[in-house]
This record gives C-alpha cells, structure tokens and sequence, in this order.
C-alpha cells in the first residue's frame, strides 16, 4: 500500500469524526429540556414559566418540563443551575430576585449571578400591586390604608415570599414613615394565602400571584408599582399618585443557562423564547396573567442585568434595608 492510500483513510476517518461531531450538535434538542424556576408553582415566574414551556416545546421539538426549587430568596434554585452540565437541558426561568436584588440585599452570595451563567433572554416584566385583606383592612385607598397604619402602628404584618416582595414592602414603610413588620415565605403564592386568611395583613407582590384573588374579591387592590398606570390593571392608580412620592417598582423576568453552554445551544434558546414572546396569542395569554412579554439577545440581557443591579443597589439603600 502507498503513502497515499494511507493519507487518504486518514482524510476520510477525520471527515467522519467532523461530520459525527457536527450531527451530534445539530441534534440539539435531542431529549426534554427543563425549565427550573426559583419559586413555588402559582408564582409569577412559575406562571410564565409554564406558558413559556408549552410554547417553547412545540418551537424545539421536545417536551420542556417546569421544575419549582422554591426557597432561600432563590438560593436552591440558582446553585442548581449553577453546578448543572452546560449542555442546554437545564435552564433558568428566573426573576431579578436572583439575579438582581440579591446582589443589593445580600452581602455574599452562593452563586455568582454573572459567572455562573450565560444569559439568553429577557422575558418580560410584570408591576407589583399592594393588596390587602379585606376583612382586616377598611381601607379602600391608599391615603386610607396609611391613615390606618398611623392608627395601629406595629399591627400590620406584610409577607414576602421573593426580594421584590420584601424590598417592596420595606420601601413603602421608609416613604409613608408607617411601622410594618416583615413575615418571609418561601414564595410569594404562600405569603398570598396568608393574607387571604388574615394571617397577615398586606403584601406588595407581582400583578400575577395577587392581582386574580384580587379580581375574586379575597384581596383588595389598592395601587400598582409602576411610575405609570398599566394596561395590565388601568383602574388601578399607582403608588406615587396615591401620595407615596417616590415610589417606583418593576419585577422582571429572564433565562439564564450554566456558565460554559455552548453559543449554538444558546442561539437555538434564544430563537425558541424570541419567537414564542412575539406571539400575539402568547402575549395576550400572558398579559390577562399580569406579564408584560418582553425578549431580547443575550447580550442585551447581560447589560440590563448590570443596570438593573445597580439600581438596586439605589433602592435598597433608599428602603433602608440592612444588608445580610
């Protein structure tokens, strides 16, 4: 046999391990996928995270469950991810809990929410809504529940089940100048139930956990969070106009991968989600739940991640909250 013959197998077994190897990465998806979400089901992100998989399954070809790892101000949830194989089939349907406002409110986390992670897309925001219990709480507006306060200083118990929640709620006592004490929950849904049972008096929670037994009458709405009313509730004033100057709030939703997925798995995510969040129907699903859809590139994302942190930073200091 020549030298030839021989450097022509080499050619041909290195083209086969090429193609082999391409075939392998085009396969992606090749099994389902999960979406691991910080909170309990019933959450905000728990709701748009099982939107977003029904939708995102039929995008991909394969079946993407939901999975809750609530607790420890998304802690659990968020190591999970951290430590999970690159490969794409473990994915963060995550809020700025995780990776924002613990940043502000924690002075060490057990997770880096930049190294750990490779951005893939912003999903939407969604306004928080200060209910309160109807039977507890006579108030019917705003200047009405801070005259209440006033009355009955350090009788009014507010849950938290997410650092929005928390902050939210420390930041409406620092600009009403009111005592209020703080109940932490594993997720919003359980601090939800509590003030429907009287057990607490109040929460400033996302539009999609407290905004339905609003709507049932369980809970009375007063104000939303945001600088501006929203088509999400337009009968709602927000808290700025109801007197809380200052006052200012927007939760949001993002997707995140473990550090290290490759681009092309992130670029077949990012499609995935973007296209499913332009859908009209999906829109409109999302916006009767209290979300406001909302994609974007990776790279927009990791430079909104930075913002937002920073300014969360601000708000923390500003609801005089001791960092932990």
């Amino acid at each position: 046999m020549t030298m030839n013959y021989f450097r022509s197998r080499i050619v041909l077994a290195l083209a086969g391990i090429t193609l082999a190897a391409g075939s392998a990465m085009a396969a992606y998806p090749d099994r389902p996928i999960t979406f691991v979400v910080p909170f309990g089901a019933g959450s905000g992100t728990d709701k748009l995270a099982r939107v977003l998989a029904e939708e995102v399954s039929r995008q991909v070809g394969q079946t993407v469950v939901v999975e809750n790892k609530g607790g420890a101000s998304g802690f659990i949830a968020a190591q999970d991810i951290a430590r999970a194989k690159p490969d794409g089939y473990r994915i963060f349907v995550t809020s700025n809990t995780t990776h924002a406002s613990n940043s502000a409110l924690f002075k060490k986390l057990p997770y880096d929410p930049v190294g750990d992670f490779a951005p893939i897309s912003k999903l939407g925001n969604i306004p928080l809504v200060l209910v309160v219990n109807p039977q507890s709480i006579p108030a019917k507006t705003v200047p009405e529940f801070i005259e209440h306060l006033q009355q009955n200083p350090d009788k009014v118990f507010f849950g938290s089940g997410s650092t929005s929640a928390r902050i939210g709620g420390e930041l409406f006592k620092i600009l009403t100048n009111t005592k209020i004490s703080n109940v932490d929950y594993k997720s919003n849904p359980q601090a939800v139930v509590d003030t429907v049972g009287g057990q607490i008096q109040m929460m400033i929670a996302d539009a999609a956990t407290t905004l339905p037994l609003a709507r049932d009458g369980k809970l009375r709405a007063l104000a939303v969070s945001t600088s501006k009313r929203t088509e999400i509730a337009p009968d709602l004033p927000t808290l700025a106009e109801s007197g809380v100057k200052g006052y200012e709030m927007v939760a949001w939703f993002a997707s995140y991968a473990p550090a290290g997925t490759p681009d092309d798995v992130i670029k077949t995510l990012n499609q995935a989600f973007v296209k499913t969040l332009s859908d009209p129907k999906v829109v409109k699903n999302l916006q009767v739940q209290g979300i406001e859809a909302e994609a974007s590139s990776p790279e927009e994302l990791a430079a909104f991640q930075k913002a937002e942190t920073e300014k969360w930073v601000d708000i923390v200091a500003k609801a005089g909250v001791e960092v932990r």
